[in-house]
């Protein structure tokens, strides 16, 4: 009996998991018309496989298993809150990844290399009348196979790279250095960025920009800071800026402001907003095919306020009531924490309750006590929800605590629960750029040009300015979590940060010592409470746990065991990492 798992038949092209002694598994089955077969014979068939990796991009902010996304996992995994579901990362093993995609990630994200190495490996299929416009689709291929690799490889380190389109089974793999695939897609992205528009010709289109923004990742990942600067700076000069003034849907709401504006998924993409460097399109109107079963943005990151009580024994406030869709229906799977909540907001003699930072301001969050008893018949009709009716405290860990409503509002119009329908998602905007460019003049040492890129973020918000003196790698990061909840990959961003210091022997940090001692370790325990003793949280039995092994997710058992033919390793701290081989340092 031949096993095959869904890794390799993911690489190869096959269609489902088999386990089969027959020799018709050998032969690898169409992916639609997307196969060589059919699909590769004109312009037209590979637009078409692009507007497929376009929609594979999604998977990062929507759909999976009831809306378990990825960009949702990479916060609960981060310094700013736990999952509930599981709290104590002990039970996360190479063979074991409940709820969250932490496995299936992996052999997901394969599934999309692979369409962009189809076409990559079969652009040459056809005679081109037009150099420039197989150049663009190429460039555009290149980018997307970049883009996964570069979140591979800062989720799991070391990985297999695929390179070409594999026509028939293969079982020996290899993994390659991080450092090996950084320096190839570096290599792809310096390319891409030559041959990508300026601007999309298409909505959903990979405009250069694009290009030049994960090219400035890249380079920081690399250490190589005064490029990441130049690539930002491509971002920077080019045909962005930051939204100042109010515009979009609700442009003529004087109550809000332009941090919701940035917000509202229907000003994402529109021409208006100056800022969207890359965005997904998901629209609640468009063909069902089309959809991706909603972004999940109330259910994952909100509490359970509609679980809250009356004296009475109700519900104090139904989540089906009309107008109280607008909060959702919130699970506390990204389960934030105090840090997030308030101290991030301290700012001289400001806190999160005095604060002129829009990104903390009253009518962008809700707190607990906003909300209104709206059972009927309730003595406490129209009272705010109070914590007196518990059974137990404890009770109140997913029930009760403040959340950025401006970033989780999203209606949903294809199904009667209220938990964030389609919407169109930021994956790159130019406030992170300007970001990404203060933390390379960081590590160069140049604090006042970091400054003044943080200020620019800042002082769109109405926050204070701040001098060299504040700028910290950790700061840094504070800035990047009010701006980019919800949007970055939180996790990544942290290890590609612990990779450079590890790599530089800075704070003490150093890459034989990785999996024992890491900024992404240290940091998660230095701010997020839920892991600090003597009270982390206990929740249905479980304690909230993280070791500095957790820098970085297992390899799937299941993609070790089926590559019978050569080793795929496994990152120390995990079962099997005893069996590891020397990665490969050059991809030729």
């Amino acid at each position: 009996m031949i096993k095959i798992n869904k890794f390799i038949y993911i690489i190869i092209g096959l269609s489902t998991l088999l386990t089969s002694c027959k020799e018709e598994w050998l032969e690898p089955e169409p992916l639609s018309f997307f196969s060589p077969q059919n699909a590769y014979v004109n312009e037209d068939g590979f637009e078409a496989i692009l507007v497929k990796m376009r929609k594979d991009i999604r998977r990062e902010v929507s759909g999976g298993s009831g809306g378990y996304h990825f960009i949702a996992m990479e916060h609960s995994l981060s310094d700013l809150a736990i999952s509930i579901f599981p709290s104590d990362l002990r039970i996360v093993t190479p063979s074991s990844g409940p709820v969250w995609p932490y496995l299936t990630m992996f052999d997901d994200v394969y599934g999309f290399i692979k369409n962009a190495n189809v076409l990559i490996s079969n652009i040459d299929n056809i005679e081109w009348a037009d150099q420039s416009v197989k150049n663009r689709i190429l460039a555009e291929a290149l980018w997307h196979r970049a883009y996964w690799y570069y979140r591979l490889v800062h989720t799991y380190g070391d990985v297999p790279w695929v390179g070409q389109e594999i026509e028939g089974p293969k079982l020996d793999f290899q993994t390659y250095s991080r450092t090996a695939i950084l320096n190839k897609i570096q290599e792809d992205l310096e390319w891409s960025g030559l041959h990508l528009p300026e601007s999309p010709i298409n909505a959903g289109d990979v405009p250069q920009g694009a290009a030049y923004h994960l090219l400035a990742k890249v380079y920081l990942a690399n250490s190589n800071f005064d490029m990441a600067i130049a690539s930002a700076n491509k971002v920077i000069d080019g045909p962005y800026s930051l939204m100042t003034e109010r515009f979009g849907i609700d442009a003529e709401d004087s109550k809000r402001n332009v941090q919701w504006d940035l917000h509202r998924w229907q000003n994402r993409n529109i021409s208006a907003n100056k800022e969207t460097i890359y965005a997904t399109i998901d629209r609640a109107d468009g063909p069902i095919e089309s959809r991706s079963g909603g972004v999940y943005s109330s259910r994952r990151y909100t509490p359970s306020y509609w679980k809250v009580l009356e004296s009475t024994g109700q519900r104090a406030h139904n989540w089906s009531t009309p107008g109280s869709d607008t909060l959702g229906i919130g699970n506390a799977d990204v389960r934030t924490n105090a840090f997030f909540h308030y101290s991030l907001w301290r700012d001289g003699d400001k806190n999160w309750e005095t604060t002129t930072d829009l990104r903390r301001t009253d009518i962008n969050w809700i707190e607990m006590e906003e909300i209104l008893v709206n059972a009927p018949n309730s003595p406490q009709y129209g009272q705010p929800l109070s914590k007196e009716f518990y059974g137990n405290l404890t009770d109140t860990f997913d029930t009760w605590y403040p959340w950025p409503q401006y970033k989780t509002f999203v209606l949903s119009p294809n199904t009667r629960l209220p938990v964030g329908g389609e919407a169109d998602w930021y994956i790159f905007r130019l406030a992170e750029t300007y970001l990404l460019r203060a933390e390379a003049h960081y590590w160069k040492g140049d604090l006042a040009a970091a400054a003044e890129d943080i200020n620019v973020v800042r002082d769109r918000s109405n926050a204070s300015l701040i001098s060299s003196s504040d700028v910290t790698i950790d700061f840094i990061f504070d800035e990047r979590a009010r701006e980019l909840y919800m949007e970055e990959p939180r996790h990544n961003e942290m290890v590609r940060v612990s990779y450079i210091m590890a790599q530089g022997n800075i704070n003490g940090y150093d890459m034989n010592s990785f999996s024992q001692s890491n900024w992404f370790y240290d940091r998660v325990m230095r701010v997020n409470n839920h892991y600090q003793d003597p009270n982390p949280p206990i929740w249905r039995g479980a304690i909230a746990y993280i070791s500095p092994h957790n820098v970085l997710l297992p390899i799937p058992q299941s993609v070790i065991e089926a590559n019978t033919q050569a080793v795929v390793n496994q990152n120390p701290g995990y079962v099997g990492a005893e069996d590891n081989v020397e990665p490969i340092q050059i991809i030729e």
